[in-house]
C-alpha cells in the first residue's frame, strides 16, 4: 500500500507521514526541498523524537521522496497511490491544485479508482475551497468524476511540532509531542476509512473542526498574547505564570461549555481535552515561543477565526465569554495599544456585533491593570453578565 504525502515539512514528516508509515504503508513524500528529498532517497528512513517523559526516538521506515518540481513524477504518484494527503500551507495549496487535478485525471483514465485526499491544512472550509480549485483546473467533462470519485477529507491537526533547531545536523530529524490522534471527516471518505491506530473518523466532523480552532487554537493564542503582556518568552513559561494559566483556563472553559452545548457532547469530555491541552502547552521540550504563536495577529483577529468566531458562538449558546474577550483584547493590545484603532479592527475586521464588540473593548480598557486587579475586574464583569446564580 502506498501513501502519498504532499509536503515533507513539520506536519508531513512529524505527524501524517509517520502515522501511515507505522501502519505499514510505503510513504512517498513530495516536496520542493531537494535536500530533504535527496536525503529521504538515500536513507529511506528518518528519526522522530517524541517528547514524553522521558523522550524516546522512533525510526520511521519505508519512505522515499519525489521532487515537487518534477510534475510528471508527482502526477504518476497521485495516479497510483492508495491514499494521499496534503500539508503544504494554505498559501501553497492553490498552486499545486492543478498538479493534483492532472494526477486525478490520469488516475481516472487508467482505473477510475476513487482518490481519497486528507487535507491537513490550517484552512477553514478546506474541502469546499480545494474542490473549487480542482474543478477550475479540470476540463468540464471531468468535473462530474471529481464529485463522485474524489473524497476531500478535512482533518483536525492537533499534534504540536516545534521548529527544528538550527544546529541539528540531520535534515530529516524531527521532534514532536506525544499526542498523535488524527480526527478526519468520516462522511467525506469514499468507501471505508482505513483502520489505523490514532486515525479517528468522525461525523459530524464540524465538532472536531471547531474544537481545534475554538478551543486549541484560541487557548494557545490567549496564552501567547497574555504571556507577552506578562513578559514571558515561551508558552511553557506563560503557562507556568499563575495568572496567565488561570485566564487561559477560564477562556478554554468558556469555549468548552459552548462546544458541549452546540454539539450535545458531554461537557466533562470537552473540559478534559482543555485540561490536557494546558498540560501539553507546558511541555518545556517543545518550548514554543509566545512570539511565534502570536504571529500574524490580523489573521487571528478576523471574523470567524479563533477569537471572533468563539465569541460569536458563545453568545449564541448562552455562554458569557469574558475571558475569551480578554484574550482578544490582549491580542489587540499587542498589535496596537490605541483604543480607537482596536475598536476599528473589532468592528470592521472581526465584524463583531455591537454587544460583543463592547465586551472586547471593555476588557481592552482593563488590560493594563496589574494581574490581580485584572482578575478581579474580569470576575466582576462575568458576574454582571450572568446575573445572580441560584
Amino acid at each position: 500500500m502506498k501513501f502519498l504525502m504532499y509536503g515533507a515539512g513539520s506536519i508531513g514528516r512529524g505527524f501524517i507521514g509517520s502515522l501511515f508509515a507505522q501502519a505499514g504503508y510505503e510513504v512517498v513524500f513530495v516536496d520542493v526541498n531537494r535536500n530533504i528529498i535527496n536525503t529521504l532517497n538515500e536513507c529511506h528512513s528518518y528519526r522522530c523524537t517524541v517528547t514524553s517523559d522521558p523522550p524516546y526516538d522512533i525510526s520511521v521506515q519505508n519512505v522515499r521522496g519525489v521532487d515537487g518540481q518534477d510534475e510528471a513524477a508527482v502526477i504518476e504518484e497521485i495516479a497510483s497511490c492508495d491514499l494521499m494527503a496534503t500539508s503544504l500551507g494554505a498559501n501553497v495549496l492553490p498552486h499545486v491544485a492543478p498538479v493534483i487535478a492532472k494526477g486525478f485525471q490520469l488516475r481516472m483514465k487508467r482505473s477510475k479508482k476513487p482518490l481519497n485526499l486528507l487535507i491537513c491544512e490550517n484552512l477553514k472550509d478546506a474541502a469546499h475551497i480545494l474542490r473549487g480549485w480542482l474543478s477550475d483546473a479540470l476540463p468540464e467533462a471531468d468535473r462530474l468524476m471529481l464529485d463522485t470519485h474524489c473524497g476531500l477529507i478535512e482533518a483536525a491537526i492537533g499534534r504540536m511540532v516545534p521548529v527544528a533547531p538550527p544546529n541539528d545536523s540531520d535534515p530529516l530529524h524531527i521532534t514532536v509531542e506525544e499526542y498523535g490522534f488524527l480526527p478526519i471527516d468520516k462522511a467525506a471518505f469514499i468507501g471505508t476509512p482505513p483502520d489505523i491506530k490514532c486515525l479517528v473518523p468522525y461525523s459530524p466532523f464540524a465538532f472536531y473542526e471547531e474544537r481545534k480552532l475554538y478551543l486549541h487554537n484560541m487557548g494557545h493564542a490567549v496564552c501567547a498574547y497574555l504571556g507577552l503582556l506578562r513578559g514571558c518568552e515561551t508558552i511553557p513559561e506563560a503557562v507556568s505564570d499563575p495568572y496567565v494559566r488561570l485566564f487561559t483556563q477560564n477562556a478554554m472553559t468558556e469555549s468548552a461549555a459552548m462546544l458541549s452545548g452546540k454539539y450535545d457532547v458531554p461537557f466533562a469530555s470537552v473540559y478534559d481535552h482543555a485540561e490536557d491541552l494546558l498540560l501539553r502547552f507546558s511541555n518545556t521540550i517543545l518550548s514554543d515561543t509566545c512570539e511565534r504563536v502570536g504571529r500574524d495577529p490580523m489573521r487571528k483577529l478576523q471574523s470567524g477565526d479563533r477569537f471572533a468566531g468563539t465569541l460569536c458562538r458563545c453568545f449564541e449558546h448562552g455562554v458569557y465569554p469574558v475571558y475569551i474577550a480578554l484574550g482578544y483584547a490582549a491580542a489587540l493590545y499587542n498589535h496596537t495599544g490605541n483604543a480607537g484603532q482596536a475598536e476599528h479592527i473589532v468592528l470592521t475586521h472581526g465584524r463583531l456585533p455591537e454587544e460583543q464588540a463592547k465586551l472586547v473593548m471593555r476588557m481592552f480598557a482593563l488590560i493594563e491593570l496589574p494581574a490581580p486587579e485584572l482578575l478581579r475586574a474580569a470576575e466582576k464583569v462575568k458576574k454582571e453578565l450572568r446575573g445572580d446564580i441560584v
